[in-house]
């Protein structure tokens, strides 16, 4: 097992989640906005987003590189009475199709700095035309806010974090519904919370 997965199974494995049981605010503003579909949702760890959104009655497709964070996962469906299809691995090993979903969730998925532009690239194969991103995750300027906080959370190196640009350059084949970069304040489990700087992002592939 490679550190960085040892990482995350090493986050993921206490009783209490790491991130809290409750959907991601901007995630829940957004996906209450569309029809129910088919959703992918990357880097998922313990399964908030993904049980939020099978309870308004989406198709729920998550993976993760960490088994502890899909056993928590599967832990939270039951306890909501719902059924998500959740598998671990890295994004070349797994089964999606092409033009499998309407929507994927990018949330708070901090790939490592190397494949991250790579593996944006490939998940936009599995959207469908017309369908829609939903992406929140820290900014570049996000380092100030850990600098003065360390509870907040996020990635310590500026590669794996995120501009704008970098943005518009994965998601060039995009019509951009909302794209900024602002200062939020999390209250999101043990690990994000305080003031953070994040790039939101909602668009519609053409």
């Amino acid at each position: 097992m490679n550190n960085w997965t040892q990482r995350w199974d090493d986050r993921y494995s206490n009783e209490e989640f790491a991130y809290g049981e409750e959907p991601n605010n901007f995630f829940k503003e957004e996906i209450e906005k569309l029809n129910a579909g088919t959703i992918l949702l990357p880097a998922e760890g313990e399964g908030r987003n993904a049980v939020y959104a099978a309870k308004l009655g989406w198709k729920v497709a998550a993976f993760d590189i960490s088994e502890e964070g899909k056993n928590k996962a599967l832990k939270l469906a039951a306890a909501n009475n719902v059924s998500i299809d959740y598998q671990v691995g890295e994004l070349e090993t797994l089964n999606y199709q092409a033009e499998q979903f309407d929507t994927i969730a990018l949330i708070y998925a901090h790939f490592p700095a190397e494949i991250k532009s790579s593996i944006h690239k490939t998940l936009d194969k599995y959207l469908r035309q017309n369908g829609i991103i939903i992406f929140e995750a820290f900014s570049k300027k996000h380092l100030e806010y850990l600098a003065l906080n360390d509870k907040v959370g996020g990635p310590k190196d500026i590669e794996s974090l995120f501009s704008i640009e970098e943005i518009q350059a994965d998601f060039s084949n995009y019509e951009i519904i909302q794209l900024e970069e602002t200062e939020i304040e999390l209250n999101e489990g043990l690990f994000h919370n305080g003031k953070g700087s994040v790039i939101r992002f909602v668009g519609k592939k053409k």
